[in-house]
C-alpha cells in the first residue's frame, strides 16, 4: 500500500503537512503529466513511483507517461547522457534524426494527454522532443533534468538546448548543473521515501536472514555499493579500493546493481568488472531485479561501510539511502553527493582508489566516529531529503508557473 500523508507526520512533523495541503490547495483539480524513460530501473522511476500518488491525494489529477523507444533510441540517449556529464561522444546526424522521429512517434501516441494537461513535467533528455511535436499544447511545460550536465559536450548540449529552450521552466538538482536558459530555472534536489520498502525499519532478522541467503559472511564487516553498472559509478575503482583495505583488514565487498531499459551499457561494464574481481570468492557482484528494494534496504543496513565512488553524479540517491540508515559513507567528489556527504561530518568525499581505502580503514578502525557520522547524516537527510519537501518544491514551482513565474506566490489564508 501507498501511505497516505499523515503517515509522514512522525518524521517531518504536521507543520510541514498543513503547508503542503496549503500549498496545493490552489492547484486542486489541476492535470499534471510526468514523462520519463521507464517505470524501473533508477531514480526517477522510484521517486515518481512515490510522489504521483500523494499529488492524487493532495487533489491534483497526477499521472504518469513513460516514452517507447527501440535500442538504437536508447544507445542515442546513452550517448546524451554521457555526453551531457563530459565524455567525449560522437552522435551522427542520421541518429539525432532517429531521436527526433521517436518522439515524434510517442507525441503522436501520448498527443491528448500532453496537450491538455495544465502541467507537463519532461525528466532527463530522452523525451525532450516531445514539446516540438505537441503544437496545440494548453499548460505549462517543464524539462526537468536529473543529470550532471555542468560541463556538458558543448555539441550535445547545443542540441538539446534548441529543444527545452521552448519549455516554460526547467529545474537542476543543484546550482552548478544549471546552463543558461530563456526561461525561469529552478533547483530541486530528488529526495526519499522513509516510508517506501527500500527505506522502511527492517528486524535485525530479516537483515541476518538476506545477509546469509546472499553468502556474506557474519564475522567479517561488508563494504557496499549499489549502482547501476555505469562507468561513471566506477564500479572498477571501488573493486580496488577493496583489495588495497583487504591487505590490511578482513572485508568482503558487496557491488549490487539491476539494469534499466534505458542504459544499454549496463552488461558490458558489468563484464569489466567481473574481470577486474577476477573470481574473488570475497566479491560478490549482484544483478538484482529493479523492483528488489527489500534486498538492498537490508544490504544497506547490513553493510559496514557504504561506497558510492561516482566520478559523475546528478544526485545519488543511493547516497541519501545509506544515510538515512545511518551508515557512514566514502564517496566521490562529485554533483549531488557533495550535497549530501559533508566530509568528517556524514562521511568522506574521495577522488581515487587510494583515497577510498584510507577512507575506509579509518572507519572501520574507528567505530564510535563511524556512529556518530551515521547519526549525523540520518538527521542530515531527516531535514532535508525526504520525499515531503520534494513534493512541497514541486507544489511551490507550480503555483510559481501559475502566478506568472513571479517572485512572489500568493496564497488563500
Amino acid at each position: 500500500m501507498i501511505p497516505t500523508l499523515d503517515s509522514y507526520a512522525p518524521f517531518v512533523g504536521q507543520n510541514v503537512l498543513r503547508q503542503l495541503r496549503q500549498l496545493s490547495a490552489p492547484l486542486r483539480g489541476a492535470s499534471v503529466v510526468h514523462v520519463n524513460s521507464t517505470r524501473a530501473g533508477g531514480g526517477v522511476a522510484e521517486i515518481l513511483h512515490r510522489l504521483i500518488p500523494l499529488q492524487r491525494e493532495l487533489g491534483l489529477d497526477a499521472s504518469w507517461e513513460v516514452i517507447e523507444g527501440d535500442a538504437p533510441f536508447f544507445d542515442i540517449t546513452k550517448g546524451f547522457h554521457n555526453s551531457l556529464q563530459g565524455q567525449p561522444v560522437a552522435i551522427r546526424p542520421h541518429q539525432l534524426e532517429h531521436f527526433l522521429e521517436v518522439n515524434r512517434q510517442n507525441a503522436a501516441r501520448l498527443g491528448d494527454a500532453l496537450a491538455a494537461a495544465d502541467f507537463v513535467f519532461i525528466h532527463d533528455p530522452q523525451p525532450a522532443a516531445l514539446l516540438r511535436f505537441t503544437p496545440e499544447r494548453r499548460g505549462q511545460w517543464v524539462w526537468r533534468c536529473h543529470i550532471d550536465a555542468s560541463r556538458p559536450q558543448r555539441p550535445t548540449w547545443k542540441f538539446l538546448r534548441e529543444l527545452v529552450g521552448g519549455y516554460d521552466a526547467s529545474v537542476f538538482s543543484l546550482a552548478a548543473f544549471a546552463q543558461p536558459l530563456p526561461h525561469p530555472e529552478y533547483l530541486v534536489p530528488p529526495a526519499i521515501d522513509p516510508l517506501s520498502e527500500k527505506n522502511v525499519e527492517l528486524s535485525e532478522s530479516e537483515i541476518a536472514a538476506t545477509a546469509e541467503r546472499l553468502g556474506l559472511a557474519p564475522d567479517r564487516p561488508v563494504l557496499l555499493q549499489v549502482s547501476r553498472f555505469d562507468r561513471f559509478k566506477d564500479p572498477v575503482g571501488v573493486v580496488r579500493a577493496f583489495r588495497m583495505v583487504r591487505s590490511y583488514l578482513p572485508a568482503q565487498l558487496v557491488l549490487a546493481g539491476s539494469s534499466a531499459a534505458d542504459d544499454p551499457e549496463g552488461e558490458a561494464v558489468l563484464e569489466q568488472v567481473r574481470e577486474e574481481a577476477g573470481g574473488d570468492p570475497e566479491i560478490s557482484l549482484l544483478m538484482l531485479p529493479p523492483d528488489d528494494h527489500r534486498t538492498i534496504n537490508a544490504l544497506q543496513r547490513r553493510a559496514d561501510v557504504v561506497l558510492q565512488k561516482s566520478l559523475r553524479e546528478g544526485f545519488g540517491l543511493t547516497v541519501t539511502e545509506a544515510l538515512w540508515k545511518r551508515r557512514p559513507m566514502v564517496a566521490g567528489d562529485a554533483g549531488g553527493i557533495t550535497l549530501q556527504v559533508i566530509p568528517n561530518r556524514t562521511g568522506f568525499l574521495v577522488h581515487t582508489p587510494e583515497g577510498a581505502a584510507l577512507r575506509i580503514r579509518f572507519l572501520l578502525q574507528n567505530r564510535e566516529i563511524a556512529a556518530e557520522m551515521g547519526e549525523r547524516g540520518r538527521e542530515h537527510v531527516r531535514e532535508n531529503f525526504l520525499l515531503t519537501r520534494q513534493l512541497r518544491d514541486y507544489l511551490t514551482l507550480m503555483n510559481a508557473l501559475a502566478q506568472g513565474a513571479g517572485e512572489l506566490i500568493e496564497l488563500d489564508a
